[in-house]
């Protein structure tokens, strides 16, 4: 399971402790974010995959299913698409993949402002106000306690760590080479069964359009009355 950008691995704790009654579950932290170190270099998509493919072999996993949400997503294709024999199966939850399909118009859109925000004076203007930005930056459809979720204490300080929001930023600042990647990579069609989850307030069936785009073998779903933070607005009921 793979996290995207404002969230660490600690996001489908929900999730994760309802699936490990029958499955294995592996959460990592994706490079500089969470726990994971602050290495300057490496925030291409391509790369962090790689490190996915370790932490599988150290754990001697040789196969696994894949879920991903956010920036989780694009680091899963490059995973899918680097090694399709040890993903069975994806599901792909709200948001595009650098270069494919509609992505130069998705670049266009106001509301992600933060994909470029990134620079030196950006780390000083975050420093200290880091829940300002990630606040600002992860507004949601349907309110959420706390403004992003009931449990958000652990997660704003691992953001407030020294480096932490500069290695968030290279995350973004590795789009343009993630386009150049992704379009190698979709010249060769994934062929696992994926599941690419929109959420109705946010990339809704236009998810499934993209990712049919490099997939042979998808299905199409709406999260309803939802928008990006779908784990944090569609809280697993107990």
């Amino acid at each position: 399971m793979l996290h995207g950008f404002a969230d660490t691995g600690d996001m489908w704790a929900p999730l994760a402790k309802v699936m490990v009654k029958d499955h294995t579950v592996i959460v990592p932290d994706l490079r500089g974010i969470g726990l994971s170190s602050y290495p300057e270099t490496g925030y291409d998509k391509k790369t962090q995959a790689k490190d996915i493919a370790t932490v599988m072999d150290q754990l001697k996993v040789d196969k696994a299913d894949l879920v991903t949400h956010d920036i989780g997503n694009m680091v899963g294709y490059a995973l899918a698409a680097q090694y399709p024999d040890r993903i069975t199966k994806w599901a792909i939850i709200d948001a595009p993949i650098p270069g494919i399909g509609p992505w130069e118009e998705i670049l266009k859109s106001p509301l992600l402002w933060h994909f470029n925000f990134r620079g030196p004076d950006v780390d000083r203007l975050v420093k200290g106000r880091e829940r300002i930005y990630l606040d600002a930056s992860t507004t949601s459809y349907r309110p959420i306690r706390s403004n992003r979720r009931s449990d958000a204490k652990p997660l704003r300080p691992a953001y407030a760590r020294p480096g932490a929001m500069h290695a968030a930023f290279n995350q973004f600042a590795a789009f343009a080479q993630d386009a150049k990647d992704n379009i190698e990579f979709a010249k060769k069609k994934l062929t696992m069964p994926i599941l690419a989850l929109g959420a109705e307030k946010s990339f809704g069936t236009q998810q499934a359009d993209i990712m049919r785009i490099v997939g042979t073998n998808v299905d199409g779903g709406i999260i309803a009355n939802s928008g990006h933070w779908i784990m944090e607005e569609q809280r697993i009921r107990r």
